[in-house]
């Protein structure tokens, strides 16, 4: 999984990035065949931003939460992002669909 985390107008300091890391990892748990995620962390007057846009298989999963604390915001999107894999998952596995090699010939 390719994790590239930017900022806009925040200093990414390798203690955010390691709570970005562990925070993140659980999506590994759920959902193994994730592409890459990128992250954006902005800050504006009163509040702090966080946008995560997860690629997986045929799919762009993006999430947005903001909090006066940066921290506080990290862990609601990493929430939300862990619900979305969740549901992603249940509908990937919800319809298989059967090869045509194992249907029987109907004539």
């Amino acid at each position: 999984m390719n994790l590239v985390i930017s900022g806009r107008h925040v200093a990414v300091t390798p203690s955010i990035r390691s709570y970005l890391e562990s925070k993140l990892s659980r999506i590994r748990r759920h959902f193994d065949h994730v592409i890459g995620v990128n992250v954006i962390l902005a800050a504006d007057h009163l509040a702090r931003e966080v946008e995560v846009s997860c690629h997986v298989a045929g799919k762009e999963i993006f999430v947005k939460s903001g909090d006066p604390d940066l921290y506080a915001a990290i862990d609601a999107v990493a929430d939300k992002l862990d619900r979305q894999i969740i549901k992603y998952k249940d509908r990937l596995h919800a319809h298989p669909h059967d090869a045509l090699k194992h249907h029987s010939p109907s004539d």
